[in-house]
């Protein structure tokens, strides 16, 4: 069997996703990270953006998260955001909606929340 890594991402209302995965990337403060079976251990904060999950079934997780910290020990990676959506929960209409009406209320926050929804959902295709 492959090597893998135990992942659990976990928002503050929900568990999002959990399973065994072969690589991870996502966005921290100090850049974009992979993290592997084997990786030495970490603690960082995550960065808004899509967080892309190998599984070992070869299926691509991908999911947007809005803020939280990633932890990484003994194969198990811990992912916990402010906010999380599974990049096939997005409404596409509804997140350039979003988009639109956040650039007209100069709305930074929301703007980039947006972006990263419509970015998730593009790396998911």
């Amino acid at each position: 069997m492959a090597a893998e890594l135990h992942v659990a991402l976990v928002a503050a209302d929900r568990q999002v996703w959990s399973g065994a995965a072969t690589l991870v990337v996502a966005r921290t403060t100090s850049g974009d990270i992979g993290v592997m079976p084997g990786h030495q251990p970490l603690l960082g904060v995550l960065e808004s953006g899509p967080v892309t999950i190998r599984t070992t079934d070869g299926d691509t997780i991908v999911v947007a998260v809005h803020g939280g910290f990633i932890s990484f020990a003994d194969n198990k990676l811990s992912l916990l955001a402010e906010i999380a959506e599974l990049a096939e929960e997005i409404d596409i209409q509804r997140a350039e909606r979003a988009l639109e009406r956040a650039k007209m209320e100069e709305d930074m926050h929301a703007e980039r929340r947006a972006e990263v929804r419509l970015r998730a959902v593009a790396a998911a295709r």
